[in-house]
């Protein structure tokens, strides 16, 4: 994958995004609103992925929009983002918009590699998902979700389903006592992709100060399974 990084290389804690061409046209505009509401100096990484579906979905699913169904590229890309999160001086924060955003959370059951997720607007409507969290748990110590208000306003009937997925991922992260956020936008789902994504890491920045991730073996930086 071709990788873009906006930023300092120096940076202790390092922003990784799977991207596609719509992503990368507001990318700048997510640097700007993410360097405006957070203090520290940072890297953001946007890897950019060639087939959308295919790359970034942990099984194979039926098309629920369109024609193409969804394939099960997800493994090999995690192993290439964590081939070059190498650098174990780094604070590592995974995140993404929509299926970027699923695969964000799905990564955090793979490895213990990041220390936080945000996951904007992420589909987490994908069938069985929700399930595959709770049965495999999340590696990370705080994840971010949010939603669009009018995001489940859809006659798709799997799409429909995900205030009501989103909602079960929160509950499950609070119960297991990882440090997580749920935020509702006001739109659907293609409203300001950028900000929604900005705001995402922004709060994993400034809310995991906070967090000592060197105190427990259950949380240390780990290969995949």
């Amino acid at each position: 994958m071709d990788v873009i990084e906006y930023g300092e290389k120096s940076s202790q804690v390092v922003l990784i995004q799977p991207v596609d061409e719509n992503d990368l046209d507001v990318m700048e505009s997510e640097f700007e609103i993410i360097k405006k509401s957070v203090k520290e100096d940072f890297l953001l990484r946007a890897f950019k992925v060639k087939n959308w579906n295919v790359d970034l979905s942990p099984w194979n699913a039926p098309a629920v929009f369109g024609k193409q169904a969804f394939g099960a590229g997800a493994e090999r890309t995690l192993a290439e983002v964590v081939g070059a999160c190498s650098d174990e001086t780094k604070r590592y924060f995974i995140g993404g918009y929509s299926l970027a955003g699923l695969f964000a959370v799905w990564s955090a059951c793979r490895t213990g590699l990041f220390d936080g997720v945000a996951a904007a607007s992420p589909s987490i409507w994908f069938p069985g998902f929700v399930d595959y969290m709770k049965s495999h748990g999340i590696k990370s110590r705080a994840v971010y979700l949010s939603l669009g208000d009018k995001e489940a306003k859809t006659r798709n009937p799997v799409m429909a389903t995900v205030a009501q997925r989103i909602q079960e991922a929160y509950a499950c992260l609070r119960d297991t006592g990882i440090k997580c956020s749920l935020e509702w936008n006001e739109g659907n789902h293609f409203a300001e992709t950028d900000v929604r994504t900005a705001k995402a890491f922004s709060w994993l920045i400034n809310n995991c100060h906070s967090i000592d991730f060197n105190d427990s073996a259950m949380f240390m930086r780990a290969s995949l399974k």
